[in-house]
């Protein structure tokens, strides 16, 4: 009998070759290269080609890689009339997934499982998920869709196209690094349940819809959202220390705070929280960063020895509020970069396939009887 590890925590499921964590050390790298120098130097559509190619792309490969993806990012007329027809008081998180679904009803060819073909359509949902999302807020606030900017790189488009004006530069580079930050993280949740369903040789469609699924739960990307709801309740930098003791006083959870996998500082968070502060100064919002520096000021004293540092959800909750993201789109807007991660280790998995199939250990009774219903 195999052992039985719950959650699945310990258990090596997969080889990858896309992301290396060691939550020891606060190490994470995609293909060997440590997070923060992507960050600091990369763009979100270089990151997405290493991810995909386990190599940075040479200069014209990378001119055509962003081509293809600026050539896609329209929706169709039939996306669009879906789009429309969509309640307006829906919940993005539920959108995104019903509208990344859909994308199989436009492709002649949706189930088509080699390699070459999958990493087309994953590209193209890559490409319009930004147009989705963006097109989603415009409408439920009554505003007309703004086409999308083929001249523009995916992050910097995806704000032009939610506000109707272009961003700062600051801004776009911001929300360009979050992308990058967020692309992938080993064989999360959502990654891995990309990778069950396409095991199955599913298409690419329900495979990036389940991990849509995944991602919206407030253990996995919902958690930013967590994080500003906390932020909003406490009245100024003054009240930070009370409001958090009483949390630890009854055990709450601190949202923002703590990982599955690192014991030490999330390398992600390091990077953004230098992001937040620099945003929250240009955009007037100083007093929203001292509040985040003085909760993980208490919460290092605190928590430190245990290993509970701030993790990406943190001062992603900061960055994106300067931005000038509503609360509801914070966990959406981590499906634009996922989508990315998500699809690279779906044509991982393609490329050396074998079926997800745990077993179970069964705790039930046995050799029980029928009792007939007028005995019951």
């Amino acid at each position: 009998m195999a052992s039985y590890a719950k959650g699945l925590e310990g258990v090596v499921a997969a080889h990858t070759s896309m992301s290396f964590i060691d939550g020891e050390k606060g190490i994470l790298e995609y293909v060997g290269i440590p997070i923060g120098e992507l960050a600091s130097n990369s763009s979100f559509e270089e990151t997405v080609f290493l991810l995909w190619n386990g190599r940075l792309p040479k200069h014209g490969e990378l001119d055509e890689f962003s081509h293809k993806i600026r050539s896609r990012y329209a929706m169709s007329p039939a996306l669009e009339a879906r789009l429309m027809a969509l309640p307006k008081k829906a919940e993005p998180m539920h959108v995104m997934r019903t509208l990344v679904s859909s994308l199989g009803l436009d492709d002649a060819r949706p189930d088509v499982t080699d390699v070459p073909e999958v990493r087309e359509k994953a590209l193209t949902v890559l490409s319009l998920v930004p147009t989705i999302l963006a097109g989603f807020h415009r409408y439920r606030q009554g505003k007309p869709l703004i086409k999308p900017d083929s001249n523009l790189p995916l992050a910097e488009n995806f704000l032009y196209m939610l506000n109707g004006q272009r961003p700062t530069p600051t801004m776009a580079k911001a929300m360009d690094v979050c992308l990058i930050l967020h692309a992938d993280h080993g064989l999360n949740n959502s990654t891995f349940s990309a990778r069950v369903v396409v095991s199955t040789m599913s298409d690419v469609y329900s495979a990036l819809t389940a991990a849509i699924g995944s991602l919206r739960g407030p253990l996995h990307g919902g958690a930013n959202e967590g994080v500003m709801v906390m932020l909003n309740a406490i009245p100024s930098v003054a009240d930070v220390e009370k409001f958090i003791q009483a949390k630890l006083e009854h055990k709450d959870k601190i949202m923002g705070f703590g990982h599955r996998v690192y014991r030490a500082y999330d390398p992600r968070a390091s990077h953004l929280k230098v992001l937040a502060k620099q945003l929250a100064h240009d955009t007037g919002n100083s007093a929203l960063y001292e509040k985040s520096a003085k909760i993980e000021e208490i919460m290092l004293r605190e928590k430190a020895a245990k290993g509970i540092y701030p993790n990406v959800d943190f001062y992603s909750a900061t960055t994106y509020h300067c931005i000038g993201l509503p609360l509801d789109l914070f966990t959406p807007c981590f499906v634009l970069s996922r989508v990315g991660g998500w699809s690279g280790h779906i044509l991982e998995q393609l490329s050396d396939n074998r079926l997800f199939r745990p077993s179970a250990d069964y705790t039930g009774p046995h050799d029980v009887r029928y009792t007939p219903m007028n005995k019951r």
